[in-house]
């Protein structure tokens, strides 16, 4: 299918590896998308770790839903950058895999992973072994051909309650069908946990001070698989004597919580 390894797919090529101990990658950014947020980034670090971990256990298991226990936004990457990235495996076997990482424009640090894991699971339920063996090899070689991203569309948001300065709600209605379900995963389709991010801080910069930016988040926790068609209920939260921390959830329909996590911004204007 056209979507696998375009679609969702944000490694072009790995330059340095150390087989399960460290790698080095870079992604060029596509000029001609709309934007490319710190959530994609982030997705960037976590699919180069993924690679490394899949090779160590011989493609056997992949990470799904590997997430940092700590993130720290440093900068922004715009469209035509080339995005640098690099992670360091503290453990991997069939089970999990535990790894910090980052990436660069330009020598610059755009964001940091701490502290993150992520479960093995069986590849044959998510994707061809095959097929991730062989992109395996085309990246560790000459390379993928840049320019297969063409950006995302976003899940449609409906605004909900919300409380001046506490709180804001809204539904989050997960697409029946995306190009990204092709690449993630394309025997078993799966929401990102990075676009639910994504859509999470944009409404919680909502109740942050004017002039603000997230510059941490922490405590994410993904409870389960977000399928196509899925039906969220988010909310952002200011938390209590604390007016740069904002807590995140998300719940099913049936009232379920699917993930939590917390964002810390900086203080605005001022500063």
């Amino acid at each position: 299918m056209p979507e696998h390894f375009a679609a969702f797919s944000f490694v072009d090529r790995i330059t340095e590896f150390e087989a399960g101990t460290r790698a080095r990658g870079e992604f060029a950014v596509p000029r001609e998308i709309a934007s490319f947020p710190s959530c994609l980034v982030a997705e960037a670090v976590g699919q180069l770790a993924a690679w490394v971990a899949m090779e160590k256990v011989s493609f056997r298991g992949r990470p799904v839903a590997a997430l940092a226990n700590e993130t720290r936004f440093h900068g922004e990457v715009r469209p035509g950058d080339m995005l640098a990235i690099g992670v360091e495996i503290a453990s991997c076997d069939d089970e999990a895999v535990a790894y910090a990482g980052w990436a660069r424009v330009g020598g610059s640090l755009v964001i940091e992973l701490q502290d993150c894991l992520g479960p093995m699971l069986p590849v044959e339920d998510f994707d061809s072994p095959a097929s991730l063996a062989e992109r395996f090899e085309l990246l560790r070689g000459p390379g993928a051909a840049p320019g297969r991203f063409h950006g995302v569309v976003g899940p449609r948001i409906v605004p909900g309650d919300s409380v001046s300065g506490e709180s804001v709600s809204a539904t989050l209605h997960v697409p029946a069908s995306a190009p990204f379900f092709g690449d993630h995963f394309p025997r078993r389709p799966v929401f990102p946990a990075t676009l639910l991010l994504d859509a999470q801080i944009a409404m919680a910069m909502q109740l942050a001070a004017l002039g603000a930016r997230p510059e941490r988040m922490t405590h994410v926790k993904m409870r389960s698989f977000i399928a196509p068609g899925d039906v969220l209920q988010i909310e952002a939260r200011r938390a209590p004597a604390d007016a740069r921390r904002i807590l995140l959830s998300a719940r099913a329909d049936n009232g379920k919580t699917v993930a939590t996590a917390r964002l810390e911004t900086t203080s605005g204007e001022g500063e």
